[in-house]
């Protein structure tokens, strides 16, 4: 009879492996199904404004909400999901519907008053106009 040396440190290794190998996978299976909705962004920045470009095909303008609270940008909306006629199934779907909220800070140089947001073809583009911000002034003091 051959003698094996019982390892619970090792057993309890490979359990936690196998474990986090299964989260792992079910964590991707999940995400590739989620209704979670996240719109694709862009930033650019030059001289005179700062551009946010949000991918939102499907989405309609009127589900669409832009505000600035505390110097956060919030882009907010919603993809609804299409009727499906009664006699129809599914073969496959790889469309996500769902609501998303995004949120930005803002720079100090951004004039919070001059926004210009339009919707054209599935893209939204927001334009913040920035301000010039004057440097603080210094102010030698002459001690007594």
């Amino acid at each position: 009879m051959t003698l094996i040396k019982y390892s619970p440190v090792k057993d309890f290794e490979n359990l936690h492996s196998n474990l986090m190998r299964y989260f792992d996978d079910f964590s991707a299976f999940r995400k590739s199904f989620s209704d979670d909705f996240s719109p694709n962004m862009e930033f650019t920045e030059n001289d005179k404004n700062i551009v946010i470009k949000a991918e939102v095909p499907g989405v309609d303008k009127k589900d669409i909400k832009i505000s600035i609270h505390d110097k956060i940008l919030i882009i907010e909306g919603e993809k609804r999901k299409e009727k499906v006629e009664e006699n129809s199934d599914y073969f496959r779907s790889e469309r996500v519907f769902g609501s998303f909220k995004r949120q930005f800070e803002l720079p100090e140089n951004v004039d919070q008053d001059k926004v210009d947001a339009k919707y054209e073809n599935g893209v939204l583009i927001v334009e913040l106009k920035k301000r010039k911000i004057d440097k603080p002034k210094e102010r030698v003091i002459e001690l007594n």
